[in-house]
């Protein structure tokens, strides 16, 4: 049998030090990997939902170019993603109720065209930019998509749409640095 030497009992003070220092060093170092899942699932989010939109947009652009109406200024996406021409008997050519606008084969600037051609999942918000010239926004100002109402102010994370004008193709920015 062997004898327990009743000298030795367990660690002595400065070990224990030791070991908790590093465990400390290791804490603060790979922490921060660790703590910003909330940044990152919104980042990835907002690339899910910029995948959407392009998809959607290039399936518009390539139904447009087909029925011939993606120089058309004014185009209307019906339910079944049928490209019509607007009604000209109506007042400024509009599409009716069930349609969405289309500007030269891309969806127009409005929530509802960029929202229909996405299919966005429920918590998504979608805003037009604020306008510098009155109620209605001025040509180049762009929709607005993020994980939620409050991180549409948030310039750097949110998804920008661009529709297309007569010179430039539509274009959609993923801004996810901010993310947070």
């Amino acid at each position: 049998m062997k004898s327990i030497n009743k000298t030795q009992q367990g660690f002595t003070l400065v070990e224990l030090i030791i070991v908790i220092v590093i465990l400390g060093i290791l804490a603060v170092t790979a922490a921060p990997r660790f703590l910003n899942f909330q940044g990152d699932a919104k980042a990835s989010v907002l690339d899910g939902v910029a995948g959407s939109l392009k998809s959607g947009l290039k399936i518009v652009e390539g139904k447009a170019i087909i029925a011939g109406l993606n120089k058309a200024v004014l185009a209307c996406l019906d339910a079944n993603s049928n490209v019509v021409i607007a009604d000209a008997g109506t007042s400024n050519d509009e599409c009716d109720t069930n349609e969405f606008k289309l500007t030269y084969g891309s969806p127009a600037l409005d929530t509802a065209s960029v929202t229909a051609i996405a299919e966005f999942s429920d918590g998504i918000a979608v805003a037009l930019e604020p306008s510098t010239g009155g109620a209605t926004p001025v040509a180049g100002t762009k929709v607005f998509i993020a994980n939620n109402a409050a991180d549409l102010t948030n310039a750097d994370c949110r998804v920008e749409y661009t529709p297309a004008t007569s010179t430039v193709a539509a274009s959609v920015v993923v801004k996810n640095t901010g993310c947070n």
